[in-house]
């Protein structure tokens, strides 16, 4: 157990890094940020749960999810502040996660501009709605309702 003086309470978090209590709460409960409890049953939380915090912020900005953060959390050191080389690792495999997901857009991009170019809206050889025509393979009628 810290010193009491060098735990913050939620609300110091909040404040802190911008985010509402309940937010602050919630990645507690999901085992994002650590807390303590002190004898009358208060929550408090170590100094670098406001890093931790911020960088929730930043990865949901980024449409990174919280099980992703949840993963990327684990691999952190617990009871001390992550260094610079901690943070370094993250960011590596999240820039590859944006990556990987630039290019599926890019793809699906490519697929669209040829699904109207080609003007076929056929449900029947469609590439982007009925690749290799699948929905065919389940019988005559109506698959998509």
């Amino acid at each position: 157990m810290r010193k009491s003086d060098e735990l913050l309470s939620i609300g110091e978090v909040a404040a802190r890094t911008g985010v509402a209590v309940s937010a602050v709460r919630y990645y507690e409960t999901l085992g994002l940020v650590p807390a303590e409890r002190t004898a009358g049953n208060m929550r408090k939380f170590p100094r670098h749960a406001i890093r931790r915090v911020s960088l929730i912020q930043v990865a949901v900005r980024f449409g990174i999810s919280l099980a992703e953060v949840g993963e990327v959390f684990a691999s952190l050191p617990e009871g001390r502040t992550p260094t610079k080389k901690d943070w370094s690792k993250i960011s590596t495999q999240w820039n590859q996660r944006l990556e990987d997901r630039k290019q599926a857009i890019a793809r699906m991009q490519e697929e669209l501009t040829g699904c109207i170019g080609c003007g076929c809206l056929s449900l029947m050889t469609c590439n982007l709605l009925n690749p290799e025509d699948e929905l065919g393979r389940d019988g005559p009628g109506a698959r998509r309702l």
